[in-house]
């Protein structure tokens, strides 16, 4: 995915051939202003992307939190760090 950032005033010379950008090369562009980044405009297909696999991720948490409701904290905590050092290790 090609990106790139422009300056506010570009942006609004520039919004329709921007628009078609974003559109037809799935391009992201980030907005600055004074240097700042204000803004980023997508495709509508990777918003919707992004909408999917936040829902996604949403559910996957209330999916464990539905799961380990019985577990007591303390155990949840200890099987956690188990798994962070076990994912450090393999690094």
């Amino acid at each position: 995915m090609l990106e790139r950032t422009i300056s506010d005033r570009q942006a609004k010379e520039h919004f329709a051939q921007l628009l078609q950008d974003v559109s037809r090369q799935s391009q992201t562009v980030v907005i600055e202003q004074a240097g700042q980044p204000m803004a980023v405009l997508i495709s509508v297909e990777q918003y919707r992307q992004l909408k999917e696999r936040r829902a996604a991720f949403f559910a996957m948490l209330d999916e464990v939190q539905q799961r380990t409701r019985q577990v007591p904290p303390e155990e949840l905590e200890a099987d956690i760090a188990e798994a962070v050092s076990a994912a450090k290790a393999d690094n």
